[in-house]
């Protein structure tokens, strides 16, 4: 059950926040930073997004309850969702997109920015939503509600959410480095089979939604 639920969570939040994607995405942002700058960059994006997927984790069940939505729908909504993201990074749709947006971003704050503001960055667009953004979000509160009635099952979801972002941060740290020796064929083959994967936990929690809904009637 335990390696269930850790394999679960690892390969749902790797895919949907996708910290290799994003080297490329860290470095479009801050083209003109320093290496300390950059260091400030990354431990404040990876800070914020961890404190919004942290908040989520814990919270996500009040936060559904408040807004009237049950479980059943969330879900359904959150495997549709899910399972749009595995399509379109099968098909390399969400990767493309999420560049071209980073990109214009990336333009319009070289303009409106100064040197010293760069960091500003590290909130928007790096901290949400290219690290924290709805699918994330959406995944975290899933798998939290997925071990529901385990403490340890949940410990160990938010352990692995934890892991992601060290890793999403050592890999911001050594981005200069180590983008040249990454392969985009070798991204591209991990990542479809990932997406695959993923698609798979989307259907799961459909098909999880639609049973809980089900029993209700």
């Amino acid at each position: 059950m335990w390696t269930e639920a850790i394999f679960a969570s690892f390969i749902t939040l790797f895919v949907v926040i996708d910290p290799i994607g994003l080297v490329p995405l860290f470095l479009a942002l801050t083209p003109n930073a320093t290496k300390s700058q950059r260091r400030i960059i990354a431990g404040r994006a990876v800070f914020v997004g961890f404190v919004i997927l942290l908040a989520f984790g814990l919270l996500g069940d009040e936060l559904l309850r408040f807004l009237g939505i049950s479980l059943a729908a969330f879900r359904m909504a959150g495997g549709l969702l899910l399972f749009v993201i595995a399509l379109e990074m099968l098909f390399e749709k969400h990767h493309e997109r999420r560049e071209r947006n980073v990109t214009d971003q990336a333009d319009a704050e070289a303009e409106a920015l100064p040197q010293d503001d760069l960091d500003d960055v590290s909130v928007f667009p790096l901290g949400i939503p290219l690290i924290a953004g709805p699918g994330a979000i959406t995944s975290i509160i899933l798998l939290m509600n997925e071990q529901q009635g385990s403490l340890s099952a949940q410990s160990m979801v938010m352990g692995v959410m934890v892991g992601i972002m060290l890793l999403t941060l050592v890999l911001f740290l050594i981005a200069g480095a180590v983008s040249h020796y990454i392969s985009p064929m070798v991204t591209r083959a991990v990542t479809r089979v990932l997406s695959v994967i993923l698609a798979a936990l989307a259907l799961q929690f459909i098909l999880d939604g639609v049973r809980e809904f089900a029993l209700l009637l």
